[in-house]
C-alpha cells in the first residue's frame, strides 16, 4: 500500500532573533483529513512556528513542501490562494460589522473586484461572497448571528464566527490557533465536536493549551519545547513520554 504524500511538510525550520534561537530544526507533517496539534510549554515556539508558516516572521533556514511540492515560505497575501487560512488566539472580528460582512471579507479571493467593493455591495460579487459567508456560517452553526453586529457576540460565539471567517476560504489546511482558548467546559465540548467535523472537510493544525482538547481531536501532537521538537506521535505515544512529562505535561497526564 502505498503511503500518503503529506498535504504540509516542514523540515529543519529554524528561526533566530539576534541571538536567540526562536526555533530549531522543526519538523512537522499534515495529511489529508487529520488533525494534528502542537503543543508545549508558555516560550517553546508555538506561535513562531505559526507565524513563521503565515509569513509573519522570517525562517532564518528550513524548507517547506505543499502538496508533494518545494515551496517557498509563503507571504501572508499568498496564503488564500495557498490553501492556508488562519485563526488568532483572540476573535480579531470588526466590532462595527455584522456577522455576515466579516466573515464576507474572508471571502474576497473569489471577487473579480477590489476587496471593498466586493465585500460592502458596490460590485457583482457581493451576491457570490454572501452566499458563500452563509454557507460557512452554516459550518459552524451561525446563520443565526449573520446580521447581529459583531460587537453584540458572546465570547464563545465570536470564536465559532472566527473559524467561519476562515472557513469561507475554503482552505486545504486550516491552522487554528487556541481555539479552546477562553472558553468554559460547555462550548469546549462544542469545539470538540467543531473541530472532528472539520476534518472532513480540510486538515487542521492547531495549537492549544486545553490537554483535554488535544488529547480528544488529534491524530498525531509534535510537542516543542526550548524551539525544537521533542516528541511526536499519536495521543498515547505523547502523553507516555517522559520527555514531555517532565517538559510540559506533568505526571497528572496520567
Amino acid at each position: 500500500m502505498t503511503t500518503p504524500s503529506a498535504i504540509l511538510a516542514v523540515e529543519k525550520l529554524s528561526v533566530d532573533f539576534g541571538g536567540l534561537h526562536a526555533l530549531r530544526d522543526v519538523y512537522l507533517e499534515l495529511y489529508s483529513q487529520e488533525v494534528v496539534g502542537v503543543i508545549g510549554p508558555n516560550g517553546a515556539g508555538k506561535s513562531t512556528l505559526f507565524n513563521a508558516l503565515c509569513g509573519i516572521v522570517e525562517p532564518t533556514d528550513g524548507s517547506l513542501t505543499l502538496n508533494g511540492i518545494s515551496h517557498a515560505w509563503p507571504k501572508t497575501h499568498e496564503l488564500a490562494d495557498l490553501g492556508i487560512a488562519r485563526t488568532l488566539q483572540g476573535v480579531g472580528l470588526f466590532p462595527d460589522l455584522t456577522v455576515l460582512e466579516n466573515v464576507m471579507i474572508g471571502a474576497t479571493k473569489f471577487a473579480n473586484s477590489g476587496f471593498i467593493s466586493a465585500a460592502f455591495g458596490r460590485s457583482k460579487d457581493e451576491a457570490r461572497l454572501r452566499e458563500r459567508a452563509m454557507l460557512a456560517l452554516e459550518r459552524v452553526y451561525g446563520t443565526g448571528f449573520a446580521h447581529r453586529r459583531a460587537d453584540s457576540l458572546s465570547y464563545p460565539d465570536s470564536k465559532r464566527i472566527a473559524i467561519a471567517r476562515a472557513l469561507v476560504s475554503e482552505p486545504k489546511i486550516l491552522m487554528l490557533d487556541e481555539p479552546a482558548g477562553g472558553l468554559g467546559e460547555e462550548d469546549i465540548l462544542w469545539m470538540n465536536g467543531l473541530i472532528h467535523n472539520l476534518k472532513l472537510q480540510c486538515s487542521v493544525l492547531l495549537v492549544e493549551h486545553h490537554m483535554d482538547v488535544v488529547m480528544s481531536v488529534c491524530d498525531r501532537i509534535y510537542v516543542l519545547n526550548f524551539g525544537e521538537v521533542i516528541s511526536s506521535g499519536d495521543s498515547e505515544k505523547v502523553r507516555r513520554d517522559p520527555a514531555v512529562i517532565a517538559a510540559y505535561l506533568g505526571t497528572g497526564v496520567e
